[in-house]
């Protein structure tokens, strides 16, 4: 069913516009442009100077009036969010991003389209033996609308991830709903951790123990965008994604072993192609089956975390955590660096978490 707009009485309305091939990849370079500019806010010596890449648009595709002031304030806050960065001793100096058209779905004079977003960033100081760059993929669905002369306009901009945590997102993160358990069950609290740099040593040993915490990075850095098929995918499925069943699969490609039982007894650990403990996929039970099997102990400062270990945030401080993360890199100053499902992001510095969301509680475990 067409999306009739309410026009101006008497005007000229034109039939329903057609979408074909060119239109759509002018979807898809107005999609490119809008991102761009969002990365391109980071970069230090860019930020919000110069001609954005969305002033190339006119015409039959275009930003509508609201979505042009929505982007505009987007700029100033990534903007803002590069300076609070470049005072944790973080910066870009360079970044790209290109997006790709995944589908078009066309109703009259209403145009969904879905996009895949793939940006990277390159640090402008990173550590001899450190990662050069920090990237992610985000997923995104754009809203266009045709005008009476049967021009397109963006509209609206949809993340369809779950979590919200690119570093050039500005949408509120989503939140995990808490789960209750019996009065008698009690699940362990893990203490917050602080988000002081620097933070007091406490070294981790990471050869000769118990697990393989090279294993663990390598596993992360294999599949942070390319998905295991041995695993099912719970990207989009909300209550934090993909992430936690990310993370326990990089542990289990460390060592950790399974704990078979009852799937909702968060004592129990296990996860392969049909079937997963709650521990295994959620964020909350896993720290509870981490902490009660002592196979981690909380660290105090985030900034303490080193290869394979865990962190989890909590963003609007309600008590249930919403995102885990492992941490694949640590440079020489002491930062940790995490990868992560949902958004899919690898090598993002502990420090950029910290400054995107300044309210949000977090959570750190030595595995």
């Amino acid at each position: 069913m067409a999306l009739l707009p309410n026009w101006t009485a008497g005007a000229a309305v034109v039939d329903d516009p057609t979408v074909n091939a060119a239109t759509k990849a002018t979807f898809q370079k107005l999609a490119d442009a809008v991102f761009t500019d969002r990365t391109q806010a980071l970069v230090d010596g860019v930020g919000s100077k110069g001609t954005r890449h969305t002033a190339g648009f006119s015409g039959s595709v275009r930003l509508s009036g609201g979505q042009s002031h929505q982007e505009s304030s987007a700029v100033r806050t990534l903007t803002a969010r590069r300076s609070l960065l470049a005072k944790l001793g973080e910066k870009y100096r360079a970044g790209s991003t290109q997006v790709t058209l995944d589908a078009t779905e066309v109703h009259g004079r209403s145009a969904k389209v879905a996009v895949t977003e793939t940006t990277t960033l390159t640090y402008e100081k990173p550590s001899a033996n450190g990662p050069k760059t920090t990237g992610f993929q985000a997923h995104h669905e754009l809203t266009f609308k045709a005008d009476r002369h049967g021009d397109w306009q963006l509209s609206g901009i949809k993340d369809t991830d779950d979590g919200y945590l690119a570093v050039n997102q500005v949408v509120t993160p989503s939140v995990a709903k808490a789960k209750t358990t019996p009065a008698d069950d009690g699940p362990p609290d893990a203490p917050r951790a602080a988000t002081t740099w620097p933070a007091p040593a406490n070294p981790k040993k990471l050869t000769g123990g118990t697990y393989d915490y090279q294993a663990m990075v390598a596993y992360a850095q294999k599949y942070w965008s390319h998905y295991n098929p041995d695993y099912p995918d719970f990207n989009g499925e909300a209550d934090g994604g993909d992430c936690t069943n990310f993370v326990s699969q990089s542990l289990k490609a460390g060592g950790w072993k399974h704990v078979p039982g009852d799937g909702t007894d968060f004592h129990k650990w296990f996860g392969n192609s049909e079937i997963q403990s709650d521990s295994f996929v959620g964020v909350n039970e896993f720290s509870w089956f981490a902490l009660s099997s002592k196979r981690v102990t909380p660290l105090a400062d985030v900034y303490q975390a080193d290869l394979g270990d865990v962190i989890q945030m909590d963003f609007n401080r309600d008590g249930s955590k919403d995102h885990s993360m492992i941490v694949t890199y640590r440079d020489r100053y002491g930062v940790p660096y995490v990868t992560y499902h949902s958004t899919n992001t690898y090598n993002r510095s502990v420090a950029s978490l910290a400054a995107s969301y300044p309210g949000a509680y977090f959570y750190a475990y030595r595995t």
